[in-house]
C-alpha cells in the first residue's frame, strides 16, 4: 500500500485572524471580561498621566504668572537665650526691614512687606472665611496682580489707615450676587467696615491655595485694627515680596537681603537667621519634581493592573486550549501545521489586548477631559503615555499567550482526537 503523503497547507495571516476572531465572537462574555483588565489598566496609565500633567502645567503657569522672579522672605525661628524657638512663635520681622532692603539693596526693583490673616468676611447675611492681606503700595507690582475692576489703595489710605478693602474674585463670587457691583459696598472684618474700592483679577490657584480668595487692606490698617500689636522694633509683618530684574539675578538679590537682615537683626552666625529667603523659582523647580515623580509613582501602580489583565489572557487562553483540543485534533489531522496552531492563538491573544487597549485609550482620553473640565485645568493628552500603553496592551497580549499558544501547538493529534 502507497502512503499518500499530504502536503501541510499555508495558512494566511488574514485567515488566521478570520479564525482568531471568530473564536473570540464565539464567547463574546468571556472576551468582554478577559479585555477588563487590560482596559483598566490602559485608561489608568493614559488617565493618570495626562491628568498629572494638566496640573503640573495649570500650576507652572500660575506660579509663572506670579512672577519667577520673586523672592519671598519670611518669619524664621527666633532665638531667646540660645535656645532656638519654634517657627512663627515671634515675629522678626518689620515693615522697617522692608524699607531697609528698598534702600540698600541695588538689585531689588521692586520690594513689598504684607501681614497676613485668615478670618470672617461678611456682607450682608452673607459671610466668607478668606485671607486678608494687609500691603503697601508695591504689593501688586512684586506679586504681578493688579485690579481688574475699581482701584488699588492710595498713599493717603495708606498712611491714613483708612477702611478700606480690594477683594479679589473668588470673595466676591461668594460674598456678592452677580447682579451686585462690589465697588463701593461695605463689608465688615473683625466687626469694622470697609468700603470696596477695587477687585483684583483672577490668578488661579497655586498648589492647594487658592490666590483669588483674599481681600487687600492698607498694611496700617491689618496692623492696627486686625492684628493689634506691633514689634518693638516696628510694624510686624509676616513676610517681604522682593522682585529682581529677572530670574538670573536672584541669587545677587538673595545676598543682599540676606546681608542686610543680618545686620538688622544684629546676627552674626548664619546658624541663628531668624528670618528665611525662598526662590519663586525653585519652589517651581521643586513642585514640578514632586509632581513628575508622584505622578510616575501612580503610573506604576496602575501598571500593575496590566499584569493582573496579562494573567487573566493567559487563563482564559490556557482555558481555551483545553476545551478545543478536539478541534485542535481535527485541525492538525487535516494538515494543519504547528506554526498554524501557534499562530491562532497568539493572534487571539494578541486581538484581546489590542482591542481592550484602543478601548482603554478613549477610556483614559475621555477621564482626561472630564477632570480637566471639572477642575479647570488644560486638557493635555500624553502622547508618550498613549503610545507606551498601547504597546504594552500588545506586548501583554504577546506574553501572556505565549504559552498557551505552544501547549495548542504541541498537542499530539492523534491524543487530541480521543479527548472529550
Amino acid at each position: 500500500m502507497t502512503l499518500i503523503k499530504h502536503r501541510p497547507y499555508k495558512v494566511s495571516l488574514l485567515e488566521v485572524s478570520e479564525m482568531a476572531i471568530a473564536a473570540l465572537w464565539g464567547n463574546k462574555l468571556r472576551s468582554g471580561l478577559t479585555m477588563l483588565g487590560v482596559i483598566i489598566g490602559i485608561s489608568s496609565v493614559i488617565a493618570i498621566s495626562s491628568i498629572g500633567q494638566g496640573i503640573q502645567k495649570s500650576t507652572e503657569d500660575n506660579i509663572r504668572g506670579l512672577g519667577t522672579d520673586v523672592l519671598q522672605v519670611m518669619v524664621g525661628s527666633a532665638q531667646s537665650g540660645g535656645v532656638s524657638q519654634a517657627q512663627g512663635s515671634v515675629t522678626t520681622l518689620t515693615w522697617e526691614d522692608a524699607k531697609a532692603i528698598a534702600e540698600q539693596a541695588p538689585s531689588a526693583t521692586v520690594v513689598a512687606a504684607y501681614l497676613q490673616r485668615n478670618t470672617q468676611i461678611v456682607y450682608g447675611e452673607k459671610n466668607t472665611s478668606t485671607s486678608v492681606y494687609g500691603t503697601d503700595l508695591n504689593f501688586p507690582k512684586a506679586r504681578n496682580t493688579f485690579p481688574k475692576t475699581g482701584r488699588f489703595f492710595n498713599a493717603e489710605e495708606l498712611n491714613s489707615a483708612a477702611s478700606v478693602a480690594v477683594i479679589a474674585p473668588t470673595v466676591q463670587k461668594n460674598l456678592f450676587p452677580a447682579n451686585v457691583d462690589p465697588i463701593g459696598q461695605k463689608i465688615r472684618i473683625q466687626g469694622e467696615i470697609y468700603v470696596v474700592i477695587g477687585v483684583m483679577e483672577a490668578k488661579g490657584s497655586q498648589g492647594p491655595q487658592d490666590r483669588d480668595d483674599t481681600v487687600y487692606i492698607p498694611l496700617t490698617t491689618m496692623s492696627a485694627r486686625v492684628i493689634g500689636n506691633n514689634s518693638l522694633m516696628g510694624t510686624s509683618i509676616n513676610g517681604i515680596y522682593i522682585k529682581g530684574q529677572d530670574e538670573s539675578q536672584l541669587e545677587i538679590v538673595k545676598f543682599q537681603v540676606t546681608n542686610i537682615l543680618r545686620l538688622l537683626h544684629n546676627i552674626d552666625v548664619p546658624e541663628n537667621d531668624d528670618f528665611r529667603v525662598t526662590n519663586q523659582a525653585d519652589i517651581l523647580a521643586t513642585f514640578t519634581t514632586i509632581l513628575s515623580l508622584f505622578t510616575v509613582m501612580i503610573v506604576g501602580i496602575a501598571g500593575i493592573s496590566l499584569v493582573v489583565g496579562g494573567i487573566g489572557i493567559a487563563n482564559i487562553m490556557l482555558v481555551s486550549v483545553v476545551e478545543r483540543t478536539r478541534e485542535i485534533g481535527v485541525r492538525k489531522a487535516l494538515g494543519a501545521t504547528d506554526s498554524a496552531i501557534l499562530s491562532q492563538f497568539l493572534t487571539e491573544s494578541v486581538i484581546i489586548s489590542v482591542v481592550g487597549g484602543t478601548i482603554g485609550i478613549v477610556i483614559g482620553i475621555g477621564l482626561t477631559f472630564v477632570a480637566a473640565s471639572s477642575f479647570k485645568f488644560p486638557f493635555i493628552i500624553s502622547g508618550s503615555a498613549v503610545a507606551i500603553g498601547f504597546g504594552l496592551s500588545t506586548s501583554v497580549g504577546l506574553i501572556a499567550g505565549v504559552i498557551p499558544a505552544r501547549n495548542a501547538a504541541r498537542l499530539d493529534p492523534i491524543t487530541a482526537l480521543r479527548s472529550e
